[in-house]
């Protein structure tokens, strides 16, 4: 499962990310203004949690619930074996069921090579056709085939104080799904509130959600529906995360005015949601502004946006007594935008390595320094991206930024090929006004457009300063 989120189109060319590289050099030249990872819960396994004896009152809601919920599998059509399995829940009589975006986005991005299958608690399995999903909430609804006469289904409704966001705080929660395809089954937990210093919406669940169980309900005592599985935090222990029951009761009723969706209706609404939520990430992003760091005689930028997470750490205590003096920090933010698997939106990180010689000589420090200064390598299929392109070049100080030293700068890019005009971006920066101490400076950015890759890039170049 994961704490955040993710994108698509018309595919770039590569003549688009030269386009895109040359800009960011002449951006360059001109000097124009210009941590613990969560995990989807139909992911890779993770360790077994021993697991509690159930209440009455957990065996009483399972008994009850047990007849709506289903098992969604995403099924590669040529071998018609399972992708990818996840969870679901139906809420309505008439077959329309609530999933997330995540456990369903193969088929979405890719309709003609997957299809789409329910799994009933009885055994019972059947295509699923999908009528809305919400890509920033994780969210999707589809709608189980049935035949014309078939009755009624048991169903879930939404628990109104839920859906007001106001639930108690330690409220008991009770979270069901099919856990590595081991069955159905419930587990409790607590209602914690929404997730402080947190971009995207989400509920902090003290319960033991594993890798199968997203797009599951999280329900109270009353068997309504308060959230949807969606998350956990690797590492931790019982820290999990559910979508807020607003948003999932929006999307249903947004699925039920309309028909089932298109592929090319899929794309455009992947598309849609996509440059609506990324162009209000990053321009809340820049509008949050920089807050001014020092690193000896430096001075950086790191993000004043709550959502941002940063630790910092030295080598000054080390032993045997290192040779050059390391103070670092690192940010990121604590969620992104799913997309597919590896692609995402609005992943940012940013870190600053002051570097000062003990006794090296100018070579030998020049040389750890370049170790650090090299820009991470942009990893992924060449199904889903283009090859990484990268420029180098120097940025002087001018008129309007006297202060900064001179940079070495490296910027690389990768387009997406499902999603015209998007990037991941990484910029590696180096001060070059000493030759005893430096300011190694890294920025990274996923599934952002070129505009507001530039925007925000000279943002943070523009920052650096130096006080000799």
């Amino acid at each position: 499962m994961t704490q955040h989120f993710f994108v698509f189109f018309p595919m770039p060319t590569l003549f688009s990310l030269r386009r895109f590289c040359a800009a960011a050099a002449g951006l360059l030249l001109a000097a124009v203004v210009l941590a613990a990872p969560p995990e989807t819960a139909d992911s890779a396994p993770s360790p077994a949690t021993t697991a509690l004896p159930l209440s009455s009152a957990a065996e009483q809601i399972f008994t009850q619930a047990r007849p709506r919920l289903l098992q969604i599998r995403t099924l590669l059509v040529t071998a018609q074996k399972q992708s990818s399995i996840g969870s679901g829940f139906l809420i309505g009589a008439d077959g329309f069921a609530l999933t997330n975006y995540h456990v369903i986005s193969q088929y979405a991005l890719e309709p003609q090579t997957y299809r789409l299958e329910y799994l009933a608690p009885d055994g019972t399995r059947g295509p699923l056709q999908l009528h809305a999903i919400d890509i920033v909430n994780d969210l999707a609804v589809v709608r189980l085939e049935l035949p014309d006469d078939a009755p009624p289904r048991s169903h879930f409704t939404f628990n109104p104080a839920a859906i007001a966001d106001a639930l108690p705080k330690g409220e008991r929660l009770f979270a069901m799904g099919n856990p590595f395809d081991l069955g159905f089954t419930i587990v409790e937990g607590t209602y914690n509130g929404l997730v402080e210093n947190s971009y995207q919406p989400r509920i902090h669940f003290t319960g033991a959600l594993n890798p199968g169980m997203s797009g599951g309900p999280a329900v109270t005592s009353d068997n309504r529906i308060a959230g949807v599985n969606v998350s956990k935090q690797i590492g931790g222990d019982l820290v999990s995360f559910l979508v807020p029951a607003a948003a999932a009761y929006a999307l249903v009723e947004t699925a039920r005015s309309g028909e089932a969706m298109s592929p090319a209706g899929v794309r455009e609404a992947i598309r849609e949601q996509l440059d609506a939520w990324q162009n209000g990430f990053f321009s809340a992003l820049q509008k949050e502004g920089f807050r001014t760091a020092s690193f000896g005689p430096y001075q950086a930028a790191e993000s004043n946006a709550s959502w941002f997470n940063c630790w910092a750490r030295t080598n000054s205590d080390a032993r045997p007594k290192p040779r050059t003096l390391i103070n670092s920090t690192a940010c990121d933010t604590r969620t992104a935008l799913f997309l597919a698997r590896n692609m995402s939106s609005g992943q940012a990180n940013m870190s600053h390595t002051y570097m000062k010689s003990i006794d090296l000589n100018a070579f030998q420090f020049a040389t750890q320094v370049s170790q650090h200064m090299q820009p991470p390598s942009l990893y992924g299929s060449r199904h889903r991206f283009t090859p990484q392109q990268c420029y180098e070049n120097f940025l002087a100080p001018d008129a309007a930024y006297p202060k900064r030293p001179v940079l070495r700068v490296i910027w690389c890019a990768r387009a997406y090929r499902d999603f015209a005009d998007l990037y991941d971006i990484a910029v590696a920066a180096v001060t070059q006004d000493s030759s005893k101490e430096a300011l190694v400076s890294h920025l990274s950015l996923t599934g952002v457009s070129y505009p507001n890759a530039v925007a925000f890039t000279g943002q943070f170049l523009n920052a650096l300063e130096v006080s000799r």
